[in-house]
C-alpha cells in the first residue's frame, strides 16, 4: 500500500536551520498534526495520511535532526525537539490541530497540550513514553532493558548507534512484525549516512525518563501527564499485541485513569504500529476526527 504520490513534502525556514514536512488535504479543514518518533520521519505517515486527508489537513513534520529536516549544531534534547516544534506550528499559523504521536512524537504531543491545551482538539497516540519508575517498569524483556542501558552508557552508545547505526540496522526492523522493503530501509537510512548524522538518534534513548533521571525531562513529562489526566478533550488510544512500550494490558489501565477516550487494538504489533497496520489506524482516525467535529457543530448549533 504506497499513497505517498497524493503528499506534498515541504521546507520551512526554522530557527537558523530548515524543517521538512508532509502535508495532504484541504486547507481550510481542521488540521492533523502527525508527530513521529526515535528513529522515524514524517516518512512513516505515508500511508495513513491519505486516509485521513478526506476530514482533515494532514502535516507530518521531520523532527529537527530526522528525515530531511536540517541538522543544526544543537544538543539535540527532548526541549530541542519542543522547541522546534513549536516555531514550526508557529511559522505554519496553526492555531488548533488533532495531535497525532507515537512515540517521541507522542511526548512532545503530551507536553504540547499541557502547555497549550486550547490548541488540542483531540490527541491519538500509540507507544507512548511515560515516566517509568523503574528500569523493569521500561520494558518486559531483559535483553531490551540491557540494549538501552548500552545506549546510555558513554562510550558504548557512540559504537552501538554512532558507529554502528544499530537503531536503523537493528532497534527499527525489530520494532516491526513485517519485513520491511528494501526501498522502506533505504529512505530510514538516507538521513543518517555518517556517523556525525546519527547523533539526534543517540540523544533520544539518553533523554528517556526512567527512574528519575534525566530530571528535566522527567519533571516535564510527569507534568505533561498530570495534564493529560486532567483534560477532558478526545482522545484515541491505539494498541497493538504484545506491543513494546505498551501493552493492552497496561493500555486499559491507563485508558481507565483518562476521561473521553476510546481504545483501539490493531492486532499483532511492536512499536512502529503504522508499519504494520496503516489502513487500520488512518481509518480510525479519520472516522474518530469526522465524528468529533460533527459533534463539535451539533454543540455549537443547540447552543445558538
Amino acid at each position: 500500500m504506497t499513497k505517498s504520490a497524493e503528499i506534498t513534502l515541504r521546507h520551512h525556514q526554522v530557527l537558523g536551520s530548515t524543517m521538512a514536512y508532509r502535508e495532504t488535504g484541504e486547507s481550510d479543514a481542521p488540521v492533523a498534526l502527525f508527530l513521529h518518533g526515535n528513529p522515524a520521519s514524517s516518512y512513516i505517515w505515508r500511508n495513513i495520511m491519505p486516509l485521513v486527508a478526506p476530514v482533515a489537513r494532514c502535516i507530518a513534520p521531520d523532527l529537527i535532526g530526522f528525515g530531511q529536516s536540517g541538522k543544526p549544531d544543537i544538543a539535540y534534547s527532548f526541549a530541542d525537539q519542543a522547541n522546534y516544534l513549536d516555531a514550526l506550528i508557529d511559522k505554519l499559523g496553526i492555531d488548533s490541530a488533532y495531535l497525532v504521536g507515537q512515540d517521541w512524537g507522542a511526548a512532545l504531543a503530551f507536553h504540547l497540550a499541557a502547555r497549550r491545551p486550547d490548541f488540542v482538539r483531540g490527541l491519538a497516540f500509540m507507544e507512548f513514553i511515560r515516566p517509568t519508575p523503574s528500569w523493569d517498569d521500561f520494558h518486559r524483556s531483559e535483553s531490551v532493558r540491557e540494549l538501552f542501558r548500552k545506549f546510555r552508557t558513554p562510550g558504548e552508545g557512540e559504537a552501538m548507534i554512532l558507529e554502528a547505526n544499530a537503531f536503523i540496522e537493528r532497534v527499527l526492523p525489530g520494532s516491526v512484525l513485517r519485513k520491511l522493503s528494501d526501498e522502506e530501509m533505504a529512505v530510514y537510512r538516507a538521513p543518517f549516512p555518517s556517523p556525525e548524522s546519527r547523533r539526534p538518534m543517540l540523544v533520544l534513548p539518553r533523554q528517556l525518563p526512567i527512574a528519575g533521571e534525566p530530571a528535566d525531562v522527567w519533571q516535564a513529562m510527569e507534568q505533561a501527564h498530570a495534564a493529560l489526566a486532567a483534560s477532558t478533550y478526545p482522545k484515541l488510544l491505539f494498541v497493538g499485541e504484545p506491543g513494546t512500550l505498551v501493552s493492552p494490558a497496561f493500555a486499559r489501565k491507563f485508558a481507565a485513569s483518562l476521561s473521553n477516550i476510546a481504545v483501539i487494538d490493531l492486532g499483532a504489533g511492536f512499536h512502529n504500529l503504522q508499519e504494520d497496520h496503516p489502513e487500520s489506524i488512518g481509518r480510525s482516525v479519520a472516522g474518530w476526527i469526522a465524528g468529533v467535529e460533527a459533534a463539535t457543530a451539533n454543540h455549537i448549533r443547540s447552543a445558538a
